[in-house]
């Protein structure tokens, strides 16, 4: 831990009270939170401040923090958690030993921040992917006025990542993606192991590195993964090493209805995120971007073509803002500002499927 600065001045201290826990305990649980958020200390360009987030609703197992900055301050270092940050928005998440709060039970951490300009605090939180209102949310009921079930709520969504070595090798993107998801209610799944990135994240996926859509679908590899992981949702960003090899556009789609029709096959209410995928500029192909290019125009239109009420196709733009000269590292692979743009893409999506 670096040493803390504490030239003084005065404390700054925002209790907010919060409601809208995800439980994972059942569909039925009561929720509600509150956060205590003290400025500690302050110097010129650097603060420090201490988080409190007290456990108002039924007991929790895990926990993520989600808040942004109003005037674009930045985390440097934290303690008593893990964090990531994209642009003011900060997700912190519990460490292996403080992610089981019990009803009244407290989590705590702190961190050191940069400012400049101004140091306000900020203005609301979301815990575990639902954004706290205030006060603790009873259990719905039925006319009896006993709790009635809500099958859906709070239930864990498995996600496979599907797809080459963007996805797996060691594909950090999902690392980051995880950490910005409610803990209690994802669970990524998959024959491959995740690889290190950092920090301890839900790793297991369907990157294969070297892998071509067209060959896993003409070698019919995917369903044994699926009966394997048994997905609900696949996240799939598939077709770079085709686009290298010249494989047609209309030949990739082919195969990209080939994997749905397996998907929905391993569960009727798969909901599939395809993603229109990154640029592709390696210096020992010329004609790469331009066929990636082709390749991503006509995702749309065949999304639209098969997405259905039981199992929708919900198309992300993972190529629009994203550069191979600032994102890659060697015009392929995103490095670690790439990462940060692709689960910042996922994240929406994979929110309204797991919703």
């Amino acid at each position: 831990m670096q040493r803390r600065k504490w030239t003084v001045l005065s404390l700054v201290t925002a209790l907010l009270t919060l409601g809208g826990f995800a439980v994972a305990t059942g569909a039925s649980a009561a929720a509600g939170c509150a956060v205590k958020y003290t400025v500690s200390s302050q110097w010129q360009g650097g603060f420090g401040a201490a988080v409190d987030v007290t456990n108002l609703g039924d007991p929790i197992t895990s926990w993520s923090l989600v808040f942004t900055f109003p005037a674009g301050q930045s985390i440097t270092q934290l303690w008593n958690g893990s964090v990531t940050q994209s642009g003011s928005t900060a997700t912190v998440r519990n460490a292996a030993w403080n992610g089981s709060v019990a009803t009244n039970g407290k989590a705590s951490f702190g961190f050191n921040g940069s400012w400049t300009g101004s140091n306000p605090v900020p203005a609301s939180f979301t815990l575990n992917g639902v954004r706290c209102t205030g006060g603790i949310e009873p259990e719905p009921s039925d006319a009896s006025g006993l709790p009635s079930p809500s099958p859906s709520a709070g239930a864990v969504k498995r996600i496979m990542a599907l797809g080459d070595s963007i996805t797996g090798s060691p594909g950090c993107w999902r690392a980051l993606l995880w950490q910005q998801l409610p803990a209690a209610r994802v669970d990524f799944v998959g024959t491959l192991p995740g690889d290190g990135c950092g920090f301890p994240y839900d790793g297991e996926h369907e990157g294969h590195g070297g892998f071509l859509v067209t060959n896993v679908a003409s070698q019919n590899q995917l369903p044994a993964w699926l009966s394997a992981s048994r997905p609900d949702v696949v996240l799939m960003h598939f077709g770079t090493n085709d686009a290298w090899s010249n494989v047609p556009a209309a030949t990739i789609l082919n195969a990209y209805t080939t994997l749905v029709g397996q998907m929905r096959a391993s569960n009727p209410k798969m909901k599939i995120v395809v993603a229109q995928i990154i640029p592709l500029n390696p210096s020992t192909c010329a004609d790469c971007g331009q066929r990636v290019v082709t390749l991503n125009a006509a995702i749309p239109a065949w999304a639209a073509s098969l997405s259905t009420a039981a199992s929708p196709i919900t198309v992300v733009d993972q190529w629009t803002g994203f550069t191979t000269a600032t994102d890659t590292y060697d015009g392929v692979h995103p490095n670690d500002a790439g990462n940060v743009k692709i689960a910042a893409r996922w994240l929406p999506a994979v929110q309204a499927a797991i919703a």
